[in-house]
């Protein structure tokens, strides 16, 4: 399947999990991928195994985001911008977290993605045929659910969810032709979570918390969140816009033996 021949995608946080996959995706289904992230080393292995091209960038810096606009001009287009980039370093519970972290998190975030559509609304006006294209931002079930733990986390995600309805309507009322969505994933099977388990005291029972969190009892792959981000993205979903995409195995649908 090609539904992304001649066309270009932009994917933060693209050097591991959900943005790596996403990456390797789109590639598979001929997009030009421009990817950005912090690890230098890991943004060039993901260059060198896919063929897609790689801006060293943090989400939320403003002025770098012209040398990843540049990128993405030089290739004529942007069709699919995912805004998959974030984090929760220092994050806690809302009487602990500090302020330091509290707009770390904020920044990455929520402002990261905000200014993720900003650049992609600006390169997507330009297109060939006029504006248009699709906008997807990685939210959370932690943004409908909240966890006492992740006071940053749970309302930077919340917020995505709501960052996504309000530039669909913009777009909308605009009359560009973009469309915006958000992904909700539930536990998936990344790299960073294996190996929590793996250094969990008891692997095991660790690993059985988290399955547990879906009725399904697994995680999602890292292929499964690419796929939908890749739908949100394409024709197929070209009536699609301004809605949560939850995908967590039935994680959020109801209460287990009720």
């Amino acid at each position: 399947m090609e539904r992304y021949r001649g066309k270009v995608a932009l994917i933060t946080g693209g050097t591991s999990g959900i943005g790596e996959a996403t990456v390797a995706r789109l590639r598979r289904e001929g997009a030009r991928v421009v990817f950005t992230g912090r690890n230098e080393g890991a943004g060039a292995r993901v260059a060198a195994e896919t063929g897609a091209t790689f801006v060293r960038h943090a989400v939320e810096d403003r002025d770098g985001w012209a040398e990843v606009e540049a990128a993405i001009r030089a290739l004529g287009r942007l069709d699919l911008a995912f805004a998959n980039a974030g984090g929760e370093g220092g994050d806690t519970n809302v009487e602990d977290v500090t302020l330091e972290a509290w707009n770390d998190i904020i920044a990455i975030n929520l402002t990261g993605p905000m200014l993720t559509a900003q650049a992609a609304i600006r390169i997507m006006r330009d297109n060939p045929h006029g504006p248009g294209g699709a906008i997807v931002l990685n939210s959370s079930i932690s943004g409908m659910l909240g966890l006492a733990g992740n006071v940053g986390y749970t309302a930077t995600k919340g917020g995505v969810r709501l960052l996504a309805k309000s530039i669909a309507m913009h777009c909308a009322a605009r009359g560009y032709r973009i469309r915006c969505n958000a992904i909700l994933p539930g536990v998936v099977a990344t790299a960073l979570i294996e190996g929590a388990i793996a250094g969990a005291p008891d692997p095991v029972a660790a690993r059985a918390v988290l399955e547990g969190v879906s009725p399904m009892k697994r995680m999602a792959t890292l292929e499964e969140i690419a796929g939908l981000v890749a739908y949100l993205g394409s024709d197929d979903a070209a009536f699609v816009t301004g809605a949560d995409y939850v995908i967590d195995g039935g994680a959020t649908a109801g209460m287990s033996g009720v």
